[in-house]
């Protein structure tokens, strides 16, 4: 079994109008989203083997926040630039590269991509619009990650900031 958490980057701001969308930092409320979901899934026990992320700042941020909160080393997270504006194959193709001895990996990446991926995985769980540090998380029935198409999924849970 394989795990996967999908997470959006948290809430970011437009404060500069000059800076390009790539370069968007998260907000104040963006800091306090990552940090509560992070700690969230912390203290559930819930393990994170490997950290991906878009190449982008807000993307970037939110995940440091979580590799914080996990003692995980930023040197080893991967940025991937394939998932910012992410269509649903740019995400299963960066899944089906993964190392196989990686059993639980979360990726940071952004809307309308992570949203179109999550309803194209025909799990019977459908989200409208994936909210800002939102975390979806499935297992897929394989030890190669190269399976991914094919493998069976598993929905595990759902969580965002704004859940109680």
């Amino acid at each position: 079994m394989k795990t996967i958490l999908l997470i959006r980057h948290a809430k970011s701001g437009w404060a500069n109008i000059q800076e390009s969308d790539y370069e968007r930092e998260i907000n104040n409320t963006g800091k306090k989203e990552a940090l509560l979901m992070s700690d969230k899934l912390f203290k559930k026990n819930i393990i994170i083997d490997a950290f991906i992320s878009s190449g982008a700042l807000r993307a970037r941020q939110t995940c440091e926040i979580f590799c914080n909160t996990y003692g995980y080393p930023l040197p080893k997270v991967l940025f991937s630039d394939i998932l910012y504006q992410a269509t649903p194959q740019n995400i299963t193709d960066l899944i089906c590269s993964i190392n196989n001895k990686t059993n639980s990996v979360a990726i940071f990446t952004h809307n309308p991509g992570i949203t179109d991926f999550i309803n194209h995985l025909e799990m019977g769980v459908n989200i409208d619009d994936m909210p800002t540090c939102g975390v979806f998380s499935f297992q897929i029935n394989t030890n190669d990650w190269r399976l991914f198409n094919v493998a069976e999924k598993k929905y595990l849970f759902f969580d965002c900031p704004m859940k109680p």
